[in-house]
């Protein structure tokens, strides 16, 4: 049985919206998605669209709500800067930012960013799920979230130490539709239909000495001189790809023993078969569920210093 809505958790992204009404123990009581995303709306646009889902959901007008994501970023709703490595991820709540234009009590969580050793990276949602992991006991350990633009992190004490950002599945999309290669590698390539394949390209990256750019070019040369051996370009490709991705990664990889790769479906099952032919083991979590964890943190630490009196 859940209890009384506690909270209303958003995560914010660039393309997509979601929202759950949940109790104090995390519970759900009703939940809404939308292709709302950052992406779509103007600053002005964002107190309309929470509080139109929030009143389909029946929250009452005083329930207070936390938000993930893209929302805080410079071109959101209201920016929410951003907290430097080494950042601690149970602290994130303290730098949340108070948007103007609603009646009730909301805050944005801040991202992270890296500076050190000129390495600059940014993120915006994934500290949220990395803070959802921290709750459940993952405060040392390299984590994965595959999707257009991957991301590494490795926390350490319940800071994140140090991430990287990856445009793997942003290079697979330029290759296979704006170069030479897009005259082999069809638009509804499925690379996990060919999984021997996909491995077999993911080992040929993480040989010593692989060098990508002089090696993408024989994907095209294959299908024009094989006619009887089974090709798949799409999954030679991706394995290419996803493998040189992981050989940057593999000293940190090999160190930890394991990586948890957080999301889900079939880029996610990939991801699990490379980092397995790298030495790893891959460890899947639950994405959704993370950040609703991280949120519901943030949110009871944030109550507690706003609501205390």
């Amino acid at each position: 049985m859940t209890g009384q809505p506690f909270a209303a958790l958003v995560d914010w992204g660039t393309s997509n919206l979601r929202i759950w009404l949940v109790d104090s123990q995390g519970e759900i009581i009703g939940e809404r998605q939308s292709a709302e995303g950052m992406g779509s709306l103007d600053k002005a646009a964002y107190p309309a669209v929470l509080e139109g889902h929030l009143s389909a959901l029946g929250a009452s007008p005083d329930l207070p709500v936390v938000v993930a994501g893209m929302a805080g970023a410079r071109t959101g709703w209201k920016e929410a800067p951003y907290v430097e490595t080494p950042a601690p991820l149970i602290g994130l709540f303290q730098h949340a930012v108070r948007p103007e234009g609603v009646s009730r009590t909301v805050f944005i969580l801040p991202g992270v960013c890296q500076r050190e050793g000129g390495a600059f990276d940014v993120m915006r949602g994934e500290e949220t799920q990395l803070a959802g992991a921290l709750e459940q006991g993952l405060d040392n350990a390299l984590f994965c979230l595959p999707g257009t633009h991957s991301k590494w992190a490795l926390v350490e004490g319940g800071l994140v130490r140090r991430f990287s950002t990856v445009m793997t599945g942003e290079l697979f999309n330029l290759i296979s539709r704006q170069s030479i290669l897009r005259l082999s590698v069809p638009e509804d390539g499925d690379a996990e239909a060919d999984v021997e394949i996909f491995d077999a390209a993911v080992e040929q990256a993480l040989e010593p000495g692989f060098a990508l750019t002089s090696t993408l070019f024989s994907i095209r040369a294959e299908s024009l001189l094989t006619s009887e051996t089974k090709t798949n370009p799409a999954a030679r490709l991706s394995g290419m790809l996803i493998g040189a991705e992981i050989a940057a990664i593999r000293q940190d990889l090999l160190r930890h023993g394991k990586a948890y790769l957080i999301g889900t479906g079939k880029l996610t099952r990939l991801y699990a078969r490379a980092i397995q032919k790298a030495g790893g083991e891959a460890i899947m979590l639950d994405g959704g569920l993370l950040v609703r964890r991280g949120l519901l943190a943030s949110a009871i630490s944030l109550f507690d210093h706003e609501f205390k009196d």
